[in-house]
């Protein structure tokens, strides 16, 4: 009788360190890689922005016209982006509740990007994460 007992105890340990443990670092990964695919996706419409901006001699309608298709990721859901006038970027998915700002800043001529993400524990160094 307590053999069986420490045998079901000892099964609902594991089970209990997979549910609080193993799981949360699993989402952890997904929504980290889903937040990398959401930053590269911007790049395209960077890459725009900058030309129009540099061009220009200005980012106040560097953005105009510049569109970007949703892209569906069978492992990350949706993941859209729009642009503004102004050239900034935003950025979401859905799925991992996850959002995105890219703000270019027009130094010397040339575009500097400021990238800020939500939730930051899961935005790589360069998106304002940790």
């Amino acid at each position: 009788m307590r053999i069986g007992l420490l045998i079901v105890a000892g099964l609902a340990l594991v089970g209990f360190l997979v549910v609080a443990v193993l799981l949360p670092q699993m989402a952890g990964t997904e929504s980290k890689e889903a937040a990398q695919a959401l930053i590269a996706g911007a790049q395209p419409a960077q890459q725009q922005v900058s030309a129009a901006a540099e061009k220009n001699g200005n980012t106040s309608a560097a953005g105009k016209g510049v569109k970007l298709d949703k892209k569906s990721d069978p492992k990350h859901g949706d993941l859209k982006w729009i642009v503004g006038d102004d050239g900034a970027i935003r950025g979401w998915n859905e799925k991992n509740a996850l959002e995105i700002a890219v703000t270019p800043t027009l130094k010397g001529g040339k575009v500097d990007w400021t990238c800020k993400g939500y939730p930051v524990s899961v935005m790589p160094t360069s998106c304002g994460g940790r």
